[in-house]
C-alpha cells in the first residue's frame, strides 16, 4: 500500500513538472508571438509613416504647401475615395447579382433620376456659391457633411432594400460631388503658387484624386465581399465626416471676399455668356464626355451579352472571359486617366485651347480605328483613349475657365460647366444602353464617331472664323494707327491701341496671351 502511495505521488510530480513545463513554454510562445506582432505592427507603421512623408513632399512640392495647394489636394484625394466607397457600395447593391435585361432598366432608371436633377438644379448651384464665396470652407465642409450624412442613411437602407432612399441618396451624393468640385476648381487661383501653372496645378490634383480612387476601389470591394455594402457606406460617412473637418481647417485665404457692389443684381452664367473660348472648350468636353458615357455602358452590355468576337459562341477566347474583359477594359480607362493627368502635368499651361481640340480629333480617329477593327485590344485601345482624352480635356476646360472668368462669377460658370458635362455623360449612356440592344459594335460606335466629327468640324470652322474676324479687326486697328488713318466716321481719334482682338488683350488665336497666374476680374469673361 505504502507503495503505491508512493508511485502516484511520484506520477503527480511527473504531471506537475509536465503542467509546468507546458506552461512555460506557452508563455514563451505568447511572448514570441506578440513580439512579432509588435514588430510587424512598428514595420506597418513605419512604412505608413514613410508613405506619408513621401506623399507630403509631393503634395507640398513646389510651393504648394505655403499656399495651401497642398492641404487641398489631400483633401481632394480623400474626397475622391470617400467617392469611391459610395460607387463600390452601390454598385454592389443596386447592379450586380440581378439578369441583364432587370440590369439594364435598373441602369436606366439610375441614369434618368440622376439627370433630370441636374437639369433642375444646374441654373442654382453656381449662383448659390458665389453667393457664399466668402465661406468657401464651409460650403466645401457642408457638401462632406452633407455626403456622411446621406452614407448613414444608404447603409439603413441597404438591409431591407429600400431602392427609392438609395437612388434619392446617390443622387444627393453625386450633387453635393459636384458641389465640392465647383468650389475646389473656384478656389484654385487663390492657392495658386508662383512657379505653378493652372494646368499644372489642375493635373496635379487630378493625379492624386485618380491614384486614391484606384487604390479605394479594390479596398472597398474587398470590405464589400467580406462585410457587406452597409459597412462600406459606413466606413465613407466617417472618411467624410473627417474630411469635413479637414475642410473647414483650409487656410482663410481661400475664402474670398465679397466683391459685389451693394445692390448689384448677382450675374449667373450661361454658355451664351461665357465668351467664344470657354464656349468652344465646354463643347468639345461635352462631346468627349457624351462618348465616355456611351462607350461604358455599351461596351459593359455588349460583353454581358457575349455580342463582341472574343466571346461569341464557337470563338470564346480561352482566357478573357466576361469578368476579366471588363476588368481590363476598365484597368485601361483607369490608366488613360492616369496618363491624361500626367500629360497635362507635362503640358503646363500651352495653349489649352488647342490641348482641348487635339484631344477631340484623337478621339475621333480612335473611335474611327475601333469600329473598322473592332475586336479585344482595339476595344482596350478605345478605353484608353478616351479616358485619356476626357482627363486632359476637362483639365485644360478648367484651366480655360479659371483664367478668363472673373472671380465673382466663376462658381457660376463652373456650375454651368459640370452640369453640362454630366447630362452629356449621362445622354451618352442612354444612347449606349439602346444601341447595345442592336448587340452590333460597329454600328454603335460609327455613329457616335459620326457626331463626334461633327462637333469637331463645327468647332474647327466657327474657330476659324473667329480667327479671321480677329485678323480682320486687328488690321483695321493698324491702318488707323498709321499717319493720315484717322477714320473721321469712327470717333476716335485714330490712337493705336496695340492689345490684340478679345476681352482684356486675349488672344484667340493663340489661347496663352495671359498670364495665369492673374486670372481675370472681368466678369463679362
Amino acid at each position: 500500500m505504502e507503495g503505491g502511495w508512493e508511485r502516484a505521488r511520484e506520477i503527480s510530480r511527473r504531471v506537475a513538472r509536465g503542467a509546468a513545463g507546458a506552461g512555460r513554454a506557452s508563455v514563451r510562445a505568447t511572448r514570441a508571438t506578440a513580439g512579432g506582432t509588435a514588430k510587424a505592427t512598428r514595420a506597418t507603421a513605419r512604412g505608413a509613416r514613410k508613405v506619408g512623408v513621401a506623399t507630403r513632399r509631393l503634395t507640398y512640392a513646389g510651393g504648394a504647401g505655403r499656399t495651401g495647394l497642398g492641404r487641398l489636394i489631400e483633401l481632394s484625394a480623400g474626397n475622391s475615395a470617400g467617392d469611391a466607397l459610395v460607387t463600390v457600395a452601390l454598385a454592389s447593391t443596386v447592379f450586380f447579382g440581378v439578369p441583364v435585361g432587370e440590369a439594364r432598366g435598373s441602369v436606366a432608371l439610375y441614369l434618368v433620376i440622376t439627370m433630370l436633377p441636374f437639369g433642375l438644379l444646374a441654373p442654382f448651384v453656381g449662383p448659390i456659391l458665389d453667393r457664399f464665396r466668402s465661406g468657401r470652407r464651409y460650403v466645401m465642409a457642408g457638401t462632406l457633411f452633407g455626403r456622411g450624412l446621406l452614407c448613414f442613411a444608404m447603409a439603413a437602407a441597404v438591409g431591407p432594400g429600400d431602392l427609392p432612399t438609395l437612388f434619392i441618396g446617390a443622387l444627393g451624393v453625386l450633387v453635393l460631388s459636384k458641389a465640392y468640385n465647383v468650389s475646389r476648381a473656384a478656389i484654385m487661383p487663390s492657392v495658386l503658387p508662383a512657379d505653378i501653372t493652372l494646368v499644372s496645378a489642375n493635373a496635379r490634383v487630378a493625379l492624386f484624386t485618380l491614384v486614391t480612387a484606384g487604390i479605394a476601389v479594390p479596398i472597398g470591394a474587398g470590405l464589400t465581399a467580406w462585410l457587406g455594402s452597409a459597412m462600406t457606406l459606413r466606413v465613407a460617412m466617417v472618411a467624410f465626416l473627417l474630411l469635413g473637418v479637414a475642410a473647414v481647417r483650409l487656410p482663410r485665404h481661400v475664402d474670398s471676399p465679397d466683391l459685389e457692389e451693394e445692390g448689384a443684381a448677382p450675374r449667373w452664367r450661361t454658355l451664351l455668356k461665357v465668351g467664344p473660348a470657354v464656349a468652344e472648350a465646354v463643347w468639345a468636353n461635352v462631346a468627349l464626355r457624351l462618348f465616355s458615357g456611351f462607350l461604358l455602358f455599351f461596351a459593359l452590355f455588349l460583353v454581358q451579352d457575349r455580342a463582341v468576337p472574343w466571346l461569341a459562341a464557337g470563338a470564346e477566347d480561352p482566357f478573357f472571359d466576361v469578368p476579366k474583359t471588363i476588368a481590363l477594359l476598365a484597368a485601361g480607362a483607369g490608366l488613360g486617366g492616369l496618363v491624361g493627368a500626367v500629360v497635362a502635368n507635362w503640358t503646363r499651361n500651352h495653349a489649352p485651347q488647342l490641348i482641348v481640340l487635339v484631344t477631340l480629333a484623337v478621339t475621333v480617329v480612335a473611335g474611327i480605328v475601333t469600329a473598322i477593327f473592332f475586336g479585344l485590344w482595339t476595344a482596350l485601345a478605345i478605353s484608353l483613349v478616351t479616358a485619356f482624352a476626357q482627363e486632359l480635356g476637362k483639365l485644360a476646360l478648367d484651366a480655360i475657365v479659371q483664367r478668363e472668368i472673373g472671380e465673382e462669377v466663376r462658381s457660376s460658370t463652373f456650375g454651368v460647366v459640370e452640369a453640362m458635362l454630366q447630362l452629356a455623360w449621362v445622354f451618352g449612356g442612354l444612347v449606349g444602353l439602346v444601341l447595345s440592344l442592336t448587340q452590333s459594335a460597329v454600328a454603335g460606335l460609327v455613329t457616335l464617331a459620326v457626331v463626334l466629327t461633327a462637333t469637331l468640324v463645327r468647332l474647327l470652322v466657327a474657330r476659324r472664323k473667329r480667327v479671321r474676324a480677329a485678323d480682320a479687326k486687328l488690321e483695321r486697328e493698324r491702318e488707323r494707327a498709321e499717319p493720315g488713318g484717322h477714320d473721321p466716321q469712327s470717333g476716335d481719334d485714330g490712337a493705336y491701341d496695340p492689345r490684340p482682338a478679345g476681352a482684356g488683350g486675349h488672344d484667340p488665336q493663340r489661347g496663352d496671351g495671359l498670364d495665369t497666374t492673374k486670372p481675370l476680374t472681368n466678369p463679362h469673361g
